[in-house]
């Protein structure tokens, strides 16, 4: 919805005065920089991104645009489901990654498929079955809920399908220019071949298949599948050594005193091998500290709540960007930024990188590590300052912004 109301400057009060009729404006109190905007404009917007309307002081210089929301993607709609993507042609600054959606009913398939790129899957709610066969023959079969993740290294044949609850998740891919319209399709394929070589290679005479679909399937309603010790064939070659699946019960949360972060990488999860994720909680009030990623740009899904995060990119480039769920955010390999919950619940969301281990450094970890001196030396202060500073002996990547939120006892 588009707000064309216009906001007329007020009169005897000088130049800089504003009157707002209680809309945001392009005006900031702190410095009196900015006016009204007089023109049309989209108010929804506006609320949702108060930092991009009235930057912080402190922003400065270009940066790519590092936010792009799902609800901005096309949504293609199938028989059972639908799915829509954000790759580097809705956020060119994405090169390393890209992001697709879907939503099946139940029993519906996400048919049988694969990939030039890494999949890392995510289930956001619901419930599904994954199945997928290694190169060696070895094959896997899993059901997965709300917070587990999947992952099928590029070219390995797999397929999703929804159960009982229907599902909605999350897939991440190894390139950026990556689309959900070039997958491998098992009907695309078959469709493709010549009935008489089909035949030949399935053992069966032409007539046989006459039933095969003429064209790709990619998702279509079936019925919801009995368990898996029902219906589960193993191959003479037995199961896939590491599981394809991760269940994320099972991973061990970093507990600081603001949130969480669950780290997802090759040395919990064996097979996912080019992407690893961490999984973090903000509660209202508290902030992911300070930090950056020296092996890679980093990928976000916004799960749940509302944050901000100012990115830092050197040579004075800081640009503040607002987040809510169904966002997907962009930071730079290497820059500096931090993350604020804003909002009135946790936040929720995902940190995806396009290497199979995790990594970062922390700002304050990195001060504690040099002699006080130094650091006084930097920042103008005293040794006693610098040495009153945090220096935590475990990690704690989510800590207090507004004191006030602390809980007591």
């Amino acid at each position: 919805m588009t707000d064309t109301t216009r906001v007329e400057p007020s009169t005897g009060a000088g130049s800089d005065s504003v009157q707002t009729d209680n809309l945001p404006q392009p005006f900031r109190e702190a410095d009196g920089k900015g006016w009204i905007d007089l023109g049309p404009r989209d108010i929804w917007r506006d609320k949702e991104n108060p930092d991009m309307l009235v930057p912080p002081p402190r922003d400065g210089g270009v940066l790519p645009n590092c936010r792009f929301s799902f609800s901005d993607a096309h949504q293609r709609l199938q028989p059972g489901g639908w799915t829509r993507e954000v790759t580097n042609r809705e956020l060119p600054i994405s090169t390393d990654l890209a992001g697709v959606n879907m939503c099946l009913q139940p029993g519906a398939y996400r048919e049988l498929h694969w990939h030039k790129e890494a999949e890392w899957g995510f289930m956001i709610t619901g419930n599904a079955r994954v199945t997928a066969i290694d190169e060696k023959g070895r094959y896997f079969i899993d059901d997965v809920v709300a917070g587990d993740l999947w992952n099928f290294e590029a070219g390995l044949p797999h397929s999703i399908q929804g159960l009982d609850q229907g599902c909605e998740f999350l897939l991440v891919f190894s390139d950026g220019d990556f689309s959900e319209y070039n997958t491998f399709l098992l009907s695309d394929w078959f469709a493709h071949v010549p009935r008489d070589v089909l035949a030949a290679n399935l053992k069966r005479d032409v007539a046989d298949i006459s039933s095969f679909p003429q064209d790709e399937k990619y998702i279509f309603k079936a019925e919801v599948p009995g368990p898996i010790s029902e219906v589960q064939r193993p191959t003479p070659e037995g199961r896939v050594p590491d599981m394809f699946s991760f269940h994320m019960e099972t991973a061990t949360p970093i507990v600081s005193e603001a949130g969480t972060v669950r780290i997802v990488d090759e040395n919990v999860f064996p097979a996912a091998k080019t992407i690893s994720a961490a999984f973090v909680e903000i509660e209202p009030g508290g902030m992911r500290e300070l930090h950056w990623h020296p092996s890679g740009s980093e990928w976000q899904y916004w799960v749940q709540g509302r944050g901000k995060m100012t990115i830092f990119d050197s040579g004075g480039i800081a640009r503040t960007f607002n987040y809510q769920a169904g966002d997907v955010g962009v930071v730079p390999r290497v820059a500096g930024h931090y993350v604020q919950n804003i909002g009135d619940e946790r936040i929720v969301y995902l940190e995806v990188f396009k290497n199979p281990q995790y990594s970062e450094v922390s700002a304050n970890k990195w001060l504690a590590s040099n002699p006080a001196y130094i650091v006084a030396d930097h920042l103008n202060v005293s040794t006693d300052f610098v040495e009153s500073m945090p220096m935590n002996e475990k990690p704690s990547p989510v800590i207090w912004y507004d004191q006030s939120k602390v809980r007591k006892g």
